[in-house]
């Protein structure tokens, strides 16, 4: 007997071990996948320790070894497009892989509208469905998997599927429509990695190094790692679930649907529609509804198909007694099908049973209610009868009772994402942020940290990233309001800062009452423009709507200039282009009326508002029937121009320094090459008036331009005055010699100058700037005497400070004079590590003054501010002296 035992131990250790003998490969390494062509492959797998592999490919053999923990890998050159491929590896056992493609893989990823598949949409596009013949293209769907603990580095299932009329229905219909765009013009193979899940925000989607910037977030991280803390909620859940469930609803108890059932005390209401609008009261429970219809004897013995377009939350449908289907959530369509042998002649009776937890329960309008046979149809809508079944009482929600993984940080990249890593991608499609709009501004940083994150992961900071803005969707409202799903639309486009991005606008592809809307082929479409731009280098394709790139204020009116206008801005419809609003500083938004002028340029002005400061555009939920296009018909992005959100209880707002540009002596190089510049760029500067200079007296309509554009106009005293008795200053005029003015005097015209800026700008709150940095008259230093008359005044000295060292009432700055763009952006990076104010002094800018700055430098500095004003706080000297002054 004992002898038994043993031969049987060994039998079982010689099975184990043939087990683990064989070489295994990961899902994605399978039969018709796609691999990234142009580009060295890695074939990769497990297989016993110190195995050796071989791999037979294009007639090579290529050789590897399984190394002490059981992993492999071999690196294939980089393959030309090709179809028809077969790989063969050997090692214990042997594998043969058929059927594989070189081409261009995608990896596309989000929520349920990345998810939404070809079957969802069939009514929609029948043809495109019947046509499905592309063996070229495959499709690699991830199943939803969670991992709070570490990347994963398989999936447990999972194939490639070939594009053909059967199969095509389970391919996510966004990620379709653009691989055939893509394959129809270039033909070569695609290949898709659909890996999303519905309902989930971007946080579980980033990995857990791409979080090193998020402290919150890498607590939740570690706390999640934590298998007591998760279990907790796992046994709280199962607690909850062992309450047995005790049937309350009258219409199940009495069975309702039942064709012998005698119907007593039911109401009619209309459908479509919710039933909190039609004479019900915040319900939640269970109603029933029923109706009798009569069809056609030609439709006898016939399956039907039947559409109740989308109902709020879950339903069960009968008819003449028999279930014929149900679906447990709201967003899918309601698509069943009568069995051919179930309607009768003459009465049929239809019932329906609506459970609804929150919100309005009922029959979404603006949907599909009828059913089909022989090319027939009859409509469902109208007065139905319904029953209040069972009403939910409230819950009194007492604290978390689950947690729910796939909302986790991390736990969907680790589990759907990880295992893609050793594949070569040609890019990235991102359709998510529904999940996110309860808290759209955290959105501004999550989607850069995801881009670089992936990009770093792929070892690649150029690979295409491409996002599918937020549809229109919810109510139309006709009056200016703020929105979140704006919001979120405006963080989505935060991408566009990051190069070889793309933002695809969809504002136009909406529905305003489905979540899901069902035009996918043109967002496949508008993808596809994108990448032949930016992935397959067609520079002449049109990818992106108007892009506004500057506001100006003319008087009462805006104008703004836009960029990718193709020809010329267009109005889709030939209407006024809607959607428009402006504001003074109040923001409050009106309506404005619109004028395209010329190619890139709209004017937008509103007689109630006098001095606009602010536009925005589509600033709603669903602003319907946008009609603003390119000649490419290409929609503009939403966009406002009161956009920045800053932390005003942290230094410089909570970037890393701040930045003043001042430029003194009213000079006309200011008004022509200084103000248009910051103007192009959305920047603003002070300018230090002498009243009594050339430009000062000549153009006072420009400085109030330059004002009402934001721009601060500072006081320089009204004639300029400079102590003499100072090294080097013989060029003062006597009559303007500060060392023999009287304290009387200088506060005298200072105070002249102050009321001629308030006669141009009408503000009474200004800084002042020290002529020639010189601060004493005969009875001593002036400015103390003049404090309420100033937030702030600036001195000439090379010096830069925190914001705890700031004297307001004598702000040092930086004077240039004939230096270079470089030197320029060196102070400013020195200002960037220190965490201090600098602020810059030019006199001439292009001419016009023995102290001048070329305008070529002067640029340089100006795109350097842009091009990093995330981190750098630039606003005029009035704005910032109120920051240290709020603070301090």
């Amino acid at each position: 007997m004992k002898f038994l035992k043993i031969v049987f131990f060994t039998c079982c250790l010689v099975s184990v071990f043939a087990v683990n003998a064989q070489i295994r490969l990961p899902k994605l390494i399978s039969d018709n996948m796609v691999l990234q062509r142009d580009q060295p492959i890695k074939i990769w797998g497990w297989a016993t320790p110190k195995e050796k592999i071989t791999l037979l490919f294009d007639k090579k053999t290529f050789k590897t070894s399984a190394n002490d923990a059981g992993k492999w890998e071999l690196i294939l050159p980089a393959q030309p497009a090709g179809t028809d491929i077969t790989m063969v590896l050997k090692g214990n056992n042997e594998i043969t892989l058929k059927n594989i493609a070189f081409g261009d893989v995608w990896l596309c990823s989000g929520q349920s509208n990345m998810v939404t598949p070809m079957e969802r949409v069939k009514e929609k596009y029948p043809e495109d469905i019947t046509n499905a013949n592309y063996p070229n293209i495959r499709n690699f769907f991830v199943q939803t998997l969670t991992n709070l603990n570490a990347p994963k580095n398989d999936f447990p299932q999972g194939e490639w599927k070939v594009a053909n009329p059967k199969d095509i229905l389970t391919f996510g219909a966004t990620s379709y429509f653009f691989a055939r765009e893509i394959y129809e013009k270039y033909n070569v193979p695609i290949g898709i990695i659909n890996s999303s899940v519905g309902g989930t925000p971007i946080e579980a989607w980033i990995s857990e190094g791409g979080y090193k910037n998020f402290a919150d977030i890498q607590k939740t991280i570690v706390r999640n790692k934590d298998t007591s803390y998760v279990n907790s909620f796992n046994r709280r859940s199962s607690l909850i679930n062992r309450t047995p469930m005790q049937v309350k609803d009258l219409g199940t108890i009495e069975h309702w649907e039942s064709p012998d059932y005698q119907p007593k005390g039911w109401r009619n209401m209309n459908i479509p529609g919710y039933w909190e609008d039609q004479g019900i009261k915040d319900l939640n429970g269970v109603v029933w509804f029923r109706r009798t219809f009569e069809v056609p004897k030609s439709w006898l013995g016939k399956p039907i198909k039947l559409f109740m377009g989308r109902i709020i939350d879950a339903d069960e449908m009968y008819v003449n007694g028999k279930k014929i289907g149900n679906i447990t959530y709201q967003y899918p369509p309601r698509r069943y099908e009568i069995p051919a042998d179930l309607l009768k002649e003459g009465k049929n009776t239809f019932v329906i049973r609506v459970t609804n937890t929150s919100g309005k329960g009922g029959f979404v309008p603006d949907k599909p209610y009828y059913m089909t046979a022989n090319g027939e149809e009859i409509d469902l809508k109208g007065t139905w009868q319904y029953k209040v079944g069972e009403v939910y009482q409230p819950f009194n929600f007492t604290g978390s009772q689950s947690l729910v993984q796939q909302n986790q940080p991390t736990a969907l990249f680790n589990a759907m994402i990880a295992p893609v890593l050793p594949m070569k991608i040609k890019g990235f499609i991102w359709y998510q942020g529904e999940s996110n709009t309860g808290s759209p501004e955290k959105y501004d940083d999550f989607i850069i940290a995801l881009i670089n994150d992936w990009r770093k992961l792929w070892n690649d900071n150029n690979l295409p990233f491409f996002v599918v803005q937020l549809p229109n969707f919810q109510e139309v409202n006709y009056t200016t309001t703020e929105s979140n799903i704006a919001r979120l639309r405006e963080a989505q486009n935060k991408a566009l800062s990051l190069p070889n991005t793309a933002v695809a606008v969809t504002i136009d592809l909406g529905e305003w009452n489905d979540i899901h809307p069902l035009n996918k082929k043109d967002i496949g479409k508008r993808l596809a423009l994108a990448a032949r731009n930016l992935a397959y280098n067609e520079k002449n394709v049109v990818y992106s709507g108007p892009i506004l790139t500057n506001q100006q204020i003319e008087n009462d009116k805006i104008i703004l200039t836009f960029d990718q206008v193709a020809n010329g801005i267009t109005s889709k419809d030939n209407e006024e282009l809607r959607w428009f609003s402006i504001a003074d500083y109040d923001k409050k938004f009106v309506w404005a009326k619109t004028l395209i002028v010329g190619k890139n340029k709209i004017e937008l002005w509103n007689e109630l508002v006098k001095t606009p400061k602010y536009v925005r555009y589509a600033w709603q939920d669903n602003p319907e029937s946008v009609n603003f296009y390119n000649s490419a018909d290409l929609p503009a992005s939403p966009f406002r121009t009161d956009a920045e959100s800053l932390d005003e209880s942290k230094p410089w707002k909570g970037k890393k320094c701040s930045v003043v540009l001042t430029y003194d002596d009213a000079l006309n190089v200011h008004l022509d090459n200084v103000i248009p510049a910051l103007d192009s760029l959305s920047l603003k500067g002070t300018f230090y008036l002498t009243a009594s200079s050339d430009a000062g007296i000549r153009r006072v309509n420009d400085w109030r331009k330059a004002a009402a554009n934001g721009h601060e106009l500072g006081n320089h005293t009204l004639y300029h005055p400079c102590d003499a008795s100072e090294q080097g200053m013989s060029w003062v005029r006597p009559e303007y010699d500060l060392s023999k003015y009287s304290l009387r005097r200088i506060q005298d015209e200072i105070k002249m100058c102050n009321a001629y800026l308030k006669s141009i700008d009408g503000k009474d709150k200004r800084t002042f700037a020290f002529t020639c940095g010189h601060k004493k008259v005969v009875e001593g230093e002036f400015i103390q005497t003049l404090t309420n008359e100033f937030v702030a005044a600036r001195a000439v000295r090379s010096q830069m400070h925190n914001l705890q060292e700031q004297n307001l009432m004598d702000i040092d700055c930086y004077s240039m004079e004939g230096t270079s763009g470089e030197k320029m952006i060196e102070l400013v990076k020195q200002a960037q590590n220190s965490g201090k104010l600098l602020v810059f002094l030019f006199h001439g800018v292009g001419g016009e003054h023995g102290l001048n700055v070329s305008k070529e430098a002067h640029s340089q500095l100006l795109h350097y501010l842009k091009e990093n004003e995330k981190e750098i706080y630039i606003d005029t000297m009035l704005n910032v002296a109120e920051h240290i002054k709020a603070l301090k």
